[in-house]
This record gives structure tokens, sequence and C-alpha cells, in this order.
């Protein structure tokens, strides 16, 4: 990885450390608007049985896991981890093994896993294309890719308005409001099954992508 993109990494990665004792606190309100019912529904088209999850911050997704499936989770900030497997009941620790590990630069073989999800992540990954790409190497043939996204709005003016606090925001947080994730998703070399408008002005996305054969 090049000394620019490390120096991006560790400062997501700090980023995340600091904010994970009140993340979910920040986050309450639009979880419970929206993120929840997104994630509940995502999750009822994940069969695996091989799944990875990226970016598993502090556990939202932990309560919607199908009872069907073997899940690797994975996720930059041991801040964000830790707080995660404390929400693991004991049924869940037999099939469920989350890992500290880089979306850029994963541990995996290739061609292994059958689903590959992450919601609200690619915002963050600070290089996501490459992120995408290590998704699609461990990911099995015809293997999917299921993502929940917020991105650059389609209204000109309003896009205009997000990109100038694109930078700001990212420095704060480390979360990146601009993202054109369905683009990138192609860019990585995915092919786009399905992408759907989750609200107005096609800020929040559902996509779904396959790997070619």
């Amino acid at each position: 990885m090049m000394e620019h993109s490390r120096q991006h990494t560790e400062h997501t990665k700090k980023r995340y450390n600091a904010t994970s004792v009140i993340y979910n606190l920040m986050e309450w309100p639009v979880e419970q608007l929206w993120y929840k019912k997104w994630r509940q529904k995502l999750w009822q088209q994940i069969h695996g049985p091989t799944v990875l999850e990226i970016g598993v911050g502090t556990g939202k997704n932990i309560p919607y896991y199908p009872d069907e499936i073997k899940l690797t989770g994975i996720d930059l900030s041991p801040g964000m981890l830790k707080r995660a497997k404390q929400l693991l009941d004991k049924k869940q620790q037999d099939r469920v093994t989350l890992k500290e590990m880089d979306a850029q630069d994963m541990d995996f073989p290739d061609n292994h896993f059958d689903d590959l999800v992450a919601t609200f992540v690619f915002c963050s990954v600070p290089d996501p294309i490459l992120g995408l790409k290590e998704a699609l190497r461990v990911t099995k043939s015809s293997g999917k890719l299921y993502l929940l996204e917020h991105m650059k709005p389609e209204q000109p003016v309003l896009a205009g308005i997000i990109e100038k606090l694109d930078a700001p925001i990212h420095y704060l947080s480390g979360v990146h409001i601009a993202r054109q994730t369905v683009a990138n998703v192609e860019k990585a070399g995915w092919n786009i099954v399905r992408v759907q408008d989750l609200t107005a002005m096609g800020i929040f996305k559902r996509i779904e992508a396959k790997k070619p054969h």
C-alpha cells in the first residue's frame, strides 16, 4: 500500500477508535428511523453459507445474522470490534468470527466466500476501489455483494454543497459523504445486479452485484 494511502488508513482507524464509545449514540436517530429496517431486509436475502461482513463496526448487523450462515466479520478499528464482540450470544459464537483487518488488504484466500455484505462502510474505506477489488478477489465465482450505502446526491446543487463539505467531515469523522459507490463497484470489476434508491435524491441506496464467472 502506498504511503499516502497508509496515512489515510491510519487516520480513519484513529477516528473510529476515538468515536467507538459514543458511536451508537451518535447514530441512534438515523438507526431508528431508517437503518434498522434496511439492515433487517438486507440480511433476509443472505444465504451464504459462507459470508464475509466488511466493517462490522459496533455490531449493528449482529441481531439480523441468519442462523444458517457461517460468518466472518472484519473491521479496521479494535475499539469498534470490542463493542461488537460483546453482542454475540453463545449460539452465534460457534459460527461467527470477528477479526481486526483492513478491507484494502484482506488476509483471506481467493474465491473463499459465497456472499459479501457491507453496510455504510465504503464511505469510510480510504481507497474504496481497492477495497471493492479485494472483496471481489475473496468472493467465489458468481458470489454476490450486498451493500447499503450513502453517497453523493444526484441533485446538482446539493451535490455541490456535499462535495465542499466532504473534506472537513472526513477530517473530523473518517467518513466521506461525496462518494459515488455504484460507479466504484463497477470500476472494481463487479457486475451490478440491482440498485435501489432508499430515499429521495439517491443519497441512500441498496446495491447488489455479482462476481463475473
